[in-house]
């Protein structure tokens, strides 16, 4: 276990130099930026900040409400690239649609259900903010091809699901 007093002093010596809270407000910023032109299609949720490990906004529709399920927009802060993650309403419906899709295009390298979702998909590895239209662009146009491809998909492997779930 690392020394919880020796870590704070670090995250002190890096907060005092200033690059820690200017890139993480540019981050947290562009994270609304693209909640705000989400398109209307789909229902968003609030902005969840996470521990500096993942921020995320998710967004839904009927179908998937109906379902217990929901996207999200996800800021990986490890890996610095935002990301299309598919999530349940709990474990037991995560569990669920892991059978569904732990053997689709989507998971095809994955062994195991990721911690905090069903898949995760890379939207876009290159944060460039100097091209934040071009990142914008490829961020929204690829997580709504995902998001309808991946619907479609879920009510064609599970076609005798019941609109109202009652889990």
């Amino acid at each position: 276990m690392k020394d919880v007093q020796k870590c704070i002093e670090i995250y002190k010596e890096q907060l005092n130099k200033g690059y820690i809270q200017t890139a993480y407000s540019a981050l947290i910023k562009y994270e609304g930026e693209l909640k705000s032109v989400f398109p209307k299609e789909y229902h968003t949720g609030n902005i969840s900040f996470g521990y500096l490990d993942y921020t995320y906004f998710p967004f839904f529709n009927e179908y998937l409400r109906s379902h217990k399920l929901r996207f999200g927009i996800v800021l990986n802060h490890f890996d610095m690239q935002f990301e299309i993650w598919l999530m349940g309403q709990n474990a037991n419906v995560q569990k669920e649609y892991w059978e569904i899709l732990k053997d689709s295009k989507w998971n095809i390298d994955r062994k195991e259900m990721p911690r905090y979702s069903v898949l995760e998909v890379v939207l876009e590895n290159r944060i460039v903010f100097n091209e934040k239209e071009r990142m914008t662009e490829t961020i929204i146009t690829s997580a709504l091809s995902l998001a309808k491809e991946i619907q479609k998909y879920l009510e064609n492997e599970n076609p005798n699901a019941q609109d109202e779930r009652e889990d």
